[in-house]
């Protein structure tokens, strides 16, 4: 199962939940997207032949990030560029999230592990801005 998250015709996440199965390989992002989401199925013995990367000058001026959730809980609470609260989704273990825009928050809805994969390098005190949560009367989650 995938979700996409969109509001105002920008895609702000793609949600591939755990549930996810279908044989070969599979991206939900386009092939100009900073940060690609793909999901692999191959049988035993199948081989994916040795290669190397190039090195390719990329631009990239917005931090994308990816979370997998590891065990727990996880409400991820999405914003719109100017930080007005959107909607909500709980995101279990297994699931992967692509955050493409927007902005987002998140509360942890049980003990939970995450691990995150974003662009680097960070650049402290420039490549983020803190803003006010959703007040918990006004979560929906969908």
């Amino acid at each position: 199962m995938v979700e996409r998250i969109e509001f105002n015709k920008k895609e702000l996440a793609i949600i591939l939940r755990s549930q996810y199965k279908e044989n070969g390989i599979h991206f939900f992002t386009s092939d100009d997207a900073p940060q690609q989401l793909a999901h692999m199925k191959r049988d035993k013995n199948y081989i994916i032949e040795p290669h190397v990367h190039h090195s390719v000058e990329r631009k990239i001026s917005l931090t994308q990030e990816v979370l997998l959730i590891k065990s727990g809980i996880v409400r991820v609470d999405f914003y719109s560029d100017k930080k007005i609260y959107i909607e909500s989704r709980a995101l279990y273990k297994g699931d992967v999230i692509l955050l493409m825009s927007g902005g987002h928050g998140f509360k942890m809805l049980e003990d939970s592990e995450i691990i995150e994969i974003k662009q680097g390098p960070y650049v402290a005190g420039k490549d983020k801005e803190r803003f006010a949560t959703v007040l918990e009367d006004k979560v929906t989650i969908l």
